[in-house]
């Protein structure tokens, strides 16, 4: 297609966020909340977001943070445990409440104790979901000690995802953050009830951009970098227009001393340059034309919503300036720099 200097569309969604809570809420929320209508929120809190009381107190303390005049609807996920009360999460669902359930396996990543390490428990909760449509969201990788980390999310299918949905027909689920060609294959043949995203991390580096020339711990997160290879089958599914797949950006915002350092932690903050650097990935793709359907147009055709009436529109220019760090009342966090310019900004 010819070049494209402006390109308008429906203001997007976040399809899997991190805001924290308290103070670091308070500064990373405005980056989100400016470019994005919605975002189901992550209810990986310590303590985790369980109970229907619990996800509507942390809704609340959302919206109060919103700056004046900005509209943004979280979208609240209930955090699945071995106890979860399979009433709670239906009259959650029920009220409007909560949109999705998300399945940590116990140990996989940031304040995931809590969650599963015994699927046969959650089987109950999982077909009382099926019932009702609500979406269970996963993080995709085993736990187990043997298996090497960048094989967990290929071994999770196999063994864990495939299995659940089989046992439950009818269980909607997305796959969340997914990283290897395998899952994109999976994703794309998995029918109506299944969804994946992608952030955007994965589909601008692959495991080199972390680890060749020096380790660079703003680039560590989980699921883990993956091959070239595989960031290329991540771009090829995101760009394809198939609706199967949608961003979820896993922006997951931490104090920069606490991801430089001798155990760093897992995630990148990408909420401020999100657009951009898909608009880069897209324009490289030649497929400027299927970002909307991305961004804006899947995520809500899975989840059951409508898709956002107003609209955002994005330029090319001159290379955009951007923060290296944005600074919250729990410290400063940097911000997801991907190694290169970035041309695309959002002006409206």
């Amino acid at each position: 297609m010819a070049m494209t200097k402006r390109l308008t569309i429906p203001r997007p969604d976040d399809w899997h966020l991190h805001l924290r809570d308290g103070a670091m809420m308070e500064g990373v929320l405005p980056w989100s909340a400016r470019h994005f209508a919605r975002a189901i929120v992550m209810p990986n809190l310590v303590p985790p977001v369980v109970t229907a009381d619990q996800a509507a107190a942390y809704r609340d303390r959302i919206l109060a943070a919103l700056p004046e005049g900005v509209v943004f609807e979280p979208l609240m996920t209930l955090y699945l445990t071995e106890t979860t009360d399979p009433e709670d999460v239906s009259a959650a669902h029920t009220s409007g409440l909560v949109k999705s359930v998300k399945l940590y396996p116990a140990g996989a990543t940031t304040n995931s104790a809590s969650g599963v390490a015994n699927f046969d428990t959650v089987r109950p909760i999982l077909e009382r979901m099926a019932e009702i449509g609500l979406p269970l969201c996963v993080h995709g990788e085993v736990t187990r000690t043997e298996i090497d980390i960048f094989d967990r999310e290929a071994v999770f299918i196999d063994e864990v995802l495939d299995p659940i949905r089989r046992a439950t027909p009818g269980l909607r689920v997305v796959m969340e953050h997914i990283t290897t060609a395998e899952a994109a294959a999976y994703a794309s043949n998995g029918g109506d009830d299944l969804g994946a995203t992608i952030t955007v991390q994965h589909l601008m580096l692959d495991r080199n951009d972390m680890l060749v020339g020096g380790i660079r711990p703003h680039y560590y997160c989980l699921p883990i970098l993956k091959r070239k290879s595989h960031r290329e089958a991540l771009v090829r599914a995101a760009t394809s227009g198939d609706q199967r797949f949608f961003l979820g950006t896993d922006s997951a915002p931490h104090a920069t001393d606490t991801k430089e350092n001798a155990c760093g932690c897992a995630g990148c903050f990408t909420a401020p340059v999100a657009l951009s650097c898909l608009a880069e990935v897209f324009e490289g793709a030649d497929a400027l034309d299927r970002l909307a359907a991305f961004t804006s147009v899947n995520g809500p055709k899975f989840y059951g919503l409508p898709v956002n009436q107003d609209t955002i529109t994005l330029e090319k220019g001159a290379a955009i300036s951007r923060p290296a760090e944005i600074e919250t009342g729990a410290g400063p966090v940097t911000v997801f720099d991907p190694g290169r310019p970035l041309y695309w900004r959002v002006t409206a």
